[in-house]
């Protein structure tokens, strides 16, 4: 095992060790990052690395902090302290790198417009909000519609489709912007299990095209089949590191504060 998949553990006073050595232009850096609603943290002096080529589950119980990490990371919402880096430079000169797929429960549905017109928003940051898209721009958004098997309903309401359908829309424009780093929050909640298949099977050609997928994820049972890195957090960093090195009872027990039974830690073949 490299230095760089040693995971790191909590220690007994709550403090995380000192995070694994990676190198300077990773997809994703978090420093000292502290995020407050009101006068309670939501997430406290959080260090994190993200792995270049390699797909990242973010993962904790509810009201840890994974969403208001991940949004942290876009810079939309504001940090009382830390610094965020993207592939080495400040979040403020790279966010052209970056693309995000919300959560579907945070998107106004009935806003009235159509699938395409939500794909090709992905496009705007390439000519402008008031510029016009070219002909090849809203052929990548059509290709990108059907490459999540969306195609046929390129001129149908956003919110005359199913959740699943919804995500898959939210995907495509995330595609459309030829990113290198992909940002998800919560992509498999709600949807169908056939969505579920076609979203991972996009990230992880992604991955294979050398692109960075981090995702929120509250499935435990999934972790090892879709993801290489993973990032235990409650509040504070718990662990991280591969999967294998860092998926581990121990890891999990600390990071859910005893809330998963035994039964369900033996069904997630999980290392001692």
């Amino acid at each position: 095992m490299t230095h760089m998949e040693q995971p790191t553990i909590a220690a007994e006073d709550g403090r995380a060790t000192a995070p694994t050595a990676m190198p300077s232009d990773a997809p994703l850096v978090l420093r000292g990052v502290t995020v407050s609603y009101g006068e309670k943290p939501a997430v406290f002096s959080v260090d994190a690395t993200f792995p270049a080529r390699s797909m990242s589950a973010i993962i904790g119980p509810n009201g840890a902090g994974k969403s208001t990490l991940l949004k942290a990371a876009l810079g939309v919402i504001p940090r009382l302290s830390g610094e965020i880096h993207i592939f080495g430079r400040p979040i403020e000169k790279t966010r052209e790198r970056i693309a995000y797929v919300p959560q579907r429960a945070s998107v106004d549905w009935d806003f009235p417009t159509t699938v395409m017109d939500v794909v090709q928003m992905g496009l705007y940051r390439k000519v402008g909000l008031l510029g016009r898209l070219s002909g090849s721009l809203r052929g990548r958004a059509r290709a990108c519609l059907d490459r999540v098997g969306m195609a046929d309903f390129a001129h149908r309401q956003i919110g005359q489709l199913s959740g699943g359908q919804q995500q898959r829309v939210f995907l495509a424009r995330a595609l459309a912007q030829d990113a290198d780093l992909y940002l998800l929050d919560e992509p498999f909640a709600g949807v169908d299990a056939a969505t579920e298949v076609a979203i991972i099977d996009v990230l992880k050609l992604l991955k294979t095209q050398g692109r960075a997928v981090v995702a929120v994820h509250h499935d435990l049972s999934t972790v090892r089949d879709y993801f290489d890195h993973v990032f235990l957090i409650n509040v504070r960093r718990i662990a991280e590191g591969s999967v294998e090195a860092a998926f581990t009872t121990a890891n999990l027990q600390a990071t859910y504060g005893g809330r998963l039974a035994a039964t369900h830690l033996d069904e997630l073949s999980v290392a001692g």
